[in-house]
């Protein structure tokens, strides 16, 4: 398991981040495979786009199937048949969500991707359904207590045992448990979630020496967090960059656009140029060239399928890179739904008859269009590869977002 920076234009960077289940280029986006699938999408689906990695949500995981289950089918690769690298989330931000997202009405899906879901995909719904109207989860010095988003069963969830489900799921990467404060925590309980969290982190980083499978890869990350507080998130990267984690990986409700910008802009000095740095949630065109600009390394969002679901298409010359294929000025053209690109989708229909499909609730309309916005946003993230290997990587954001 290695990371290697390859090329660097100025804080822009490519490198090779090498795995037993192959290398990948970054800057690399990791489509989100939150049940071990990414929605819509088979694996041999993933490799025909040039997919390189996913993510996995150990929290979800950890619920269903269960982490003995997929352990005792040969890991995730086997479990889901994929033979790529693997990244998985603590859990935490799930866990937490389930806290403070019911109560204050923050979620992962924030105004920068122009959503309002409370507590993550997937969870809302659900949350609904079994009718809680109090906070899930319970945070204390050992660990979060939790209930199920599923039956609403209490689990108690510390550090160790996130590490522990990870190295039994066994994804290449995973990540020490950390407390996701929300945007609306103020300094003082930020303060102390923070210092709580390098706590756990060392306890994590500790419990994976002791436990982790000799025969197995895998790389552990920690994750910076602080909220909006200049002086936390520098105390905190300043923390994780010089502790033993393989990688490093910015955590937190990002509010605003300009917040993950300042965030960003803080904690680039901190950084150690050695290990890769990964952004959680984050898989709009905009906010991932502000964040390779800032020294980013990989990104994760479910935007593009779950943008593919409710049919927007991602699109280079449309407004905010999207447009709605549900709209009827879509049902006779004959166009594919981007020009010149070269995924399944767009060489083999047309606008017309995907909107078709969408306006008859046909499950292919989700795959075909889940195809295309995955496939776009793996392109996009060769083109910026690409620019930074050529010393060009302003002029292509210029192209693109004219800034």
């Amino acid at each position: 398991m290695s990371f290697k920076v390859t090329s660097q234009d100025k804080k822009a960077r490519t490198g090779l981040l090498t795995t037993t289940h192959g290398t990948v280029e970054t800057p690399a986006f990791l489509p989100v495979g939150t049940q071990a699938a990414v929605k819509a999408l088979t694996p041999d689906d993933l490799k025909a786009l040039d997919c390189q990695i996913i993510l996995g949500s150990t929290y979800h995981l950890y619920l269903r199937p269960g982490v003995e289950v997929i352990s005792q089918m040969g890991g995730i690769h086997k479990f889901m048949n994929w033979t790529g690298p693997v990244f998985t989330d603590s859990g935490g931000f799930q866990v937490f969500s389930l806290g403070f997202g019911i109560e204050h009405g923050v979620g992962k899906m924030l105004p920068i991707f122009g959503g309002n879901m409370v507590v993550g995909e997937m969870l809302e719904a659900e949350v609904k359904a079994i009718g809680f109207k109090t906070k899930l989860a319970k945070i204390e010095e050992e660990g979060p207590t939790f209930q199920s988003h599923i039956d609403g069963l209490a689990h108690f969830f510390p550090p160790e045992k996130s590490i522990e489900s990870q190295v039994k799921i066994g994804a290449d990467f995973i990540v020490a448990l950390d407390e996701l404060t929300s945007p609306l925590h103020k300094y003082d309980y930020t303060k102390i979630a923070m210092e709580r969290t390098h706590r756990w982190e060392t306890r994590s980083l500790n419990h994976f020496e002791k436990i982790k499978d000799k025969n197995i890869e895998q790389a552990l990350f920690g994750v910076i967090q602080g909220g909006p507080f200049k002086d936390l998130r520098i105390e905190s990267s300043n923390f994780v960059n010089k502790e033993n984690f393989f990688g490093v990986a910015i955590g937190g409700a990002l509010v605003n656009r300009e917040t993950m910008i300042e965030i960003l802009d803080w904690i680039y000095p901190t950084f150690d140029p050695g290990k890769p740095r990964h952004l959680f949630g984050i898989g709009t065109v905009t906010e991932i060239f502000l964040g390779v600009e800032r020294g980013m390394d990989m990104f994760d969002a479910v935007v593009p399928t779950r943008f593919a679901r409710i049919g927007h298409i991602l699109d280079k010359n449309s407004e905010k890179f999207y447009y709605d294929i549900n709209k009827a000025e879509h049902a006779t053209n004959r166009s594919p739904l981007t020009a010149n690109c070269s995924c399944y989708t767009c060489q083999n229909f047309t606008r017309g008859y995907i909107h078709h499909l969408f306006r008859a609730h046909e499950l292919l309309a989700y795959r075909l269009a889940s195809i295309h916005n995955v496939k776009f946003t793996l392109d996009l993230m060769k083109e910026i590869r690409e620019a930074i290997n050529q010393k060009r990587f302003a002029k292509l954001k210029k192209e693109w977002l004219n800034s």
